[in-house]
């Protein structure tokens, strides 16, 4: 399926639709307000004139509950329609590359000292998750942001890829995921769902729930023979006395139980209605199998359960309506509500978390998925297995670049595979060389998430990634840029200490300090990680850095960014090329400003 033509169809057949319902709308108010003047007309004839039977009305009556039940059909398919078009907007939004901005940033994810996030631009406008991202629960996006920013296991990046391809073109699967329940994201208490689930049930007594229920009954068939005038007042004063003694007892518990709910269990409508339709969908490769078995525990499917909660949950959140506040007593509301969610915990509570995981996995799979679907032209990667570092890029481009616009470049890394462990990276001012790192670091973001990549060809290692690309001065902290700077070098050398080798992406390393103390303290830091078995990147204005490929035990090598002056007008290439950059670009640049240099 070509993706343009594929959305731009579906969104024109859901546009028809929802111009279809919306004309059936207008008509079906219409047929409303002609039935109800109708019903005016005979009442003043049955009433006024006197001149027809009363039963005339039951016409009208009976017309305009049809109507009103087809209204609220064709309201909820107008909806339904409507969804669709915003998703296939979004998705047409992607493929023309205007999405910055529309999307959901993950802004909740983002962590300041995390080793690379910020500086690759994974969360944020215009960020990785945003272009990703489009599951619908709170566990499916905090899955794919923990994918983002933790590398797997090849077994586990292998069964990715797998599940990816088998659902890229299952692009009716994610139009049925995106039309279900509301547009409103409750998923930040998606955790503590799955903590409530598997923490210890509170223990209400076996016959506290058949009493509740007695009381209740026997207290509401008083009140009625009361009110007909067969008995006194007292036998219900009794009960009621009763009621109270019983809420008095329970009254920590109840609260207690209603409090733990109330907040996580706000995402239930959509988790039972995600659980729904993936039960009904079957799979083929192990991994989407064994999500898939997970969902079912024993004789009732998981959303049927999910959907149970979700009536309970509903019913607790009506208790403070004026009507059910004044009769919670006689009923004994909120008792019973609570002994019904802890006797559902104590028989599902402990699957919660194993279908918040399942479902979460699978959102995440998901949008993977629907990456791969809209950029056929990307590829997955060759994940190499062998334990030294290798990174060799082929046609490599910014993921998050237009590809109208985005120039690619080769690169590859590690000694043991033949290239060089170091890539020195000359060049003027926006030239591309931040760009590079971060196309490097997305793409190998990518790979290790299980995602297709921005390249013709892509082979790469297990690899922990370290960035130095957007450090910063903080007031607030009293920290100076090169404090802030020299802190993240040192959570990068902390990383080899344990785990995979580590991929550096240094911009303008140690840019805050002189030129004498930059070199010396740049040829250190370099040489520390090279001993220590990482391969990497730096980028430098300084051109004394690019000695370092004299020295032999970097095994480093120099490669650059050019620029031409045509018309008074810097032009860039964006091609990588090998050797050190011959001009800068500095003081034109000043020039073109206004400054008098």
């Amino acid at each position: 399926m070509n993706p343009l033509n594929e959305y731009t169809a579906r969104r024109e057949k859901w546009n028809s639709a929802n111009q279809r319902l919306e004309k059936r709308f207008n008509a079906i108010g219409n047929w409303r307000l002609i039935t109800a003047l109708t019903f005016v007309l005979l009442a003043w004839l049955v009433w006024g004139a006197g001149s027809i039977s009363s039963w005339w009305l039951l016409a009208p009556v009976a017309v305009f509950i049809a109507l009103a039940v087809w209204h609220g059909r064709v309201v909820r398919e107008r909806t339904f329609a409507r969804r669709a078009i915003t998703y296939y907007d979004h998705g047409l939004a992607r493929l023309a590359d205007h999405w910055m901005g529309t999307g959901n940033t993950g802004e909740r994810f983002s962590n300041p000292e995390h080793v690379y996030s910020g500086d690759l631009d994974i969360f944020g406008k215009g960020s990785l998750f945003e272009l990703v991202c489009t599951a619908r629960t709170g566990s499916g996006e905090s899955m794919l942001a923990q994918w983002f920013q933790a590398p797997g296991s090849p077994k586990e990046i292998h069964a990715r890829q797998e599940a990816v391809r088998e659902l890229s073109p299952k692009l009716d699967l994610r139009e049925d995921l995106a039309l279900l329940g509301e547009d409103v994201r409750a998923g930040v208490h998606a955790d503590g769902l799955g903590a409530w689930g598997s923490a210890p049930p509170v223990h209400f007594a076996r016959y506290l729930r058949p009493l509740a229920l007695l009381l209740a009954v026997g207290g509401v068939v008083l009140v009625l023979v009361f009110f007909a005038h067969l008995i006194p007042l007292w036998p219900f004063v009794a009960v009621l006395g009763c009621d109270f003694l019983l809420i008095a007892r329970l009254r920590k518990r109840v609260a207690h139980v209603i409090a733990a709910i109330e907040t996580p269990g706000h995402e239930l409508a959509i988790l039972s209605l995600v659980l729904e339709r993936l039960e009904r969908e079957s799979f083929e490769s192990p991994y989407l199998k064994r999500l898939r078995t997970s969902m079912d525990v024993g004789t009732l499917p998981a959303s049927k359960r999910i959907a149970q909660l979700q009536r309970w949950v509903a019913t607790i959140d009506s208790s403070d309506h004026l009507l059910i506040r004044a009769i919670r007593p006689i009923l004994l509301w909120q008792e019973q509500l609570a002994m019904g969610v802890e006797a559902w915990r104590a028989e599902a509570g402990a699957h919660v978390g194993t279908w918040l995981w399942a479902v979460g996995e699978f959102e995440a799979l998901s949008s993977l998925a629907s990456l791969s679907f809209e950029h056929p032209a990307w590829r997955f990667p060759v994940l190499d297995d062998h334990a030294y570092p290798v990174f060799e890029g082929a046609s490599l481009r910014h993921p998050l670049l237009s590809s109208a616009k985005c120039v690619p470049n080769d690169v590859s890394l590690g000694s043991q595979a033949g290239h060089c462990d170091l890539l020195i990276v000359s060049g003027s001012n926006m030239s591309g060389k931040s760009t590079l790192l971060r196309s490097i670091g997305l793409n190998t973001v990518l790979a290790w998430a299980g995602a297709p990549v921005a390249a013709e060809q892509l082979r790469v290692s297990a690899m922990q990634i370290g960035a130095s690309l957007r450090v910063v001065d903080s007031l607030l902290d009293g920290r100076s840029r090169f404090m802030a700077e020299i802190t993240r070098l040192r959570q990068i050398v902390a990383l080899t200490d344990g785990g995979p080798p580590v991929l550096f992406l240094l911009d303008e390393l140690l840019s805050g300090t002189n030129s004498h103390d930059r070199r010396i303290g740049a040829a250190a830091i370099v040489h520390g990680l090279l001993r220590r078995g990482a391969i990497g990147l730096i980028t430098t204005h300084d051109l004394a850095l690019a000695d370092l490929e004299k020295d032999r035990e970097s095994k480093a090598g120099n490669m650059h960014f050019e620029d031409v002056i045509v018309g008074g007008r810097i032009e860039f290439d964006y091609r990588l090329r090998p050797g050190v950059v011959v001009r800068s670009n500095a003081l034109e640049l000043m020039r073109a400003v206004g400054l008098e240099v």
